[in-house]
């Protein structure tokens, strides 16, 4: 298969995933409203969301930005055109898929120097056959942000390249996220025991890319953020040393790979044991993604986009095993029909990739209530809308907002019913059914517009041909103010 097609075929795979849900949730609140805030409010920065409401820890512009920036031009053009503002969402959005999948295609090219063309077309074919790669490399998460850097940075490795991967490397861990100099460090002992690189070429490039990459977060976020800050370093002291990411959840020590990485591999992590047998070269590459998994793997808070790094790279040994099985095929009936097993497991993941993406659709009731808002709502109507916590964490932005008239409040921690909230003309509240508590206090002074249902799970059905089917259960009520 071409390489160029495959690549386009994986941009093809990217947008799929992107149209299917182009909501985003709580985690990628601060990097999709930068992003509005920049494209929509330029320098005026006292009407930028992050002063509003901030988040636990701060974090850097410099990813933003530099989405913004890029399509720009283009947001412009559909400004201009008067095309409805969620497009621009889905605009940025691309624009970062597109970051990710050129520093993919840079550790391809080294996977091709140092594995040949097979391994590479197998790698492309593997990754998009996987549900959890291609559907983050769009959302606007710190990690993903890292991801094209970290990409970049082990294809510059792979091609011996130690200059270009020290910066890429410094850019990722000193901008975007901390940890990773976990992985790249152990990255760089190893290049370092071996001889490849030495520690004067290493403070070569490390002090300067260090000295440019944290002076210009420090200058550029201070900026943005009204008070000096270096937002990394805050993160890595709030998560690491303090700990304190542990409020949000733990989980055991080996749940990344019990649990993560079989998710995020699907079928194909019992090729991976496979390709690393065929050649002794990979595993190199394997070592410092399983030590950083495993040194990670300390800090009780875990979720997969923490370790989304590693995929990629346990993927070059899935090509390589699919690769060497598949050149041997014509030695034996034995070895077809190995090798044709072998490549019918992408079907496998591309079942379960249908799957996770089907629930995934329906995992954004906060989103779709937003939708569903402006068109019962006319957009000419005098609007003053609440939206409480739950509808904010599960799809609303600022590029959901899409009428300049209407006065959209996040306003956090008011009385049920209170006087402040008896002054909105519509509320987006989450409950579970209309007897719901949280919804008690306006049973009498509004209405209910819409119900709107979200994932709750699985049920079992009596259809043996479908024995298990979603089981979807109200998430979101919209609420009008009745007119005395």
């Amino acid at each position: 298969m071409n390489i160029y097609k495959v690549e386009v075929l994986a941009a093809m795979v990217m947008l799929f995933h992107l149209a299917v849900c182009p909501f985003t949730k709580v985690e990628e609140s601060f990097n999709i409203q930068a992003m509005h805030d920049i494209l929509y409010h330029g320098l005026d920065i006292k009407s930028y969301d992050h002063l509003v409401f901030p988040g636990v820890v701060p974090r850097t512009f410099l990813g933003p930005m530099a989405v913004s920036i890029t399509v720009a031009p283009l947001v412009s053009i559909t400004n201009f055109l008067q095309i409805s503002k969620f497009f621009t969402q889905f605009i940025v959005r691309c624009c970062l898929g597109a970051f990710v999948l050129f520093g993919v295609s840079r550790f391809a090219d080294g996977v091709f120097k140092k594995f040949g063309s097979s391994v590479k077309n197998w790698f492309y074919i593997t990754m998009m056959s996987q549900f959890h790669f291609m559907f983050y490399i769009t959302r606007p998460l710190p990690n993903v942000f890292a991801l094209s850097l970290v990409m970049m940075a082990l294809g510059s490795w792979l091609k011996q390249q130690h200059g270009r991967f020290i910066w890429y490397s410094a850019a990722a861990c000193l901008i975007f996220r901390a940890e990773l100099a976990l992985y790249l460090g152990l990255v760089v002992l190893m290049e370092l025991a071996v001889g490849r690189l030495s520690l004067i070429k290493l403070l070569k490039h490390a002090i300067p890319s260090a000295i440019l990459f944290i002076g210009s977060t420090v200058l550029v976020d201070s900026f943005f953020w009204q008070r000096w800050l270096w937002p990394e370093g805050e993160v890595l002291w709030y998560n690491i040393i303090l700990n304190k990411s542990s409020a949000w959840g733990t989980e055991p020590f080996l749940w990344y790979f019990y649990s993560a990485i079989p998710r995020a591999m699907v079928f194909s992590i019992f090729l991976v044991p496979l390709g690393l047998y065929f050649s002794p070269r990979l595993r190199p590459l394997i070592f410092p993604a399983v030590g950083f998994v495993f040194l990670y793997s300390i800090l009780p808070h875990k979720e997969l986009r923490f370790i989304i790094y590693v995929f990629p790279v346990f993927n070059v040994a899935v090509g390589l095993a699919l690769s060497r099985l598949w050149m041997n095929s014509s030695k034996s009936k034995m070895q077809k029909l190995v090798a044709v097993g072998a490549v019918l497991h992408l079907l496998g993941n591309l079942s379960m990739s249908a799957g996770f993406l089907y629930i995934s659709r329906h995992n954004y009731p906060g989103g779709v209530a937003m939708r569903y808002f402006h068109q019962l709502t006319p957009p000419h109507s005098k609007v003053h809308v609440h939206i409480d916590v739950a509808t904010a964490q599960t799809g609303v932005s600022r590029f959901t907002q899409l009428n300049n008239n209407w006065i959209y409040n996040k306003t956090e921690d008011l009385s049920p019913g209170g006087p402040d909230m008896m002054s909105y003309s519509h509320l987006l509240i989450g409950a579970n059914s209309v007897k719901d508590k949280a919804l008690y206090p306006y049973k009498s002074t509004h209405t209910v517009e819409l119900e709107i249902h979200g994932f709750d799970g699985f049920k079992i059905t009596r259809n043996p041909s479908a024995p298990f089917s979603l089981k979807m259960s109200p998430k979101i009520y919209i609420l009008k103010k009745k007119i005395k």
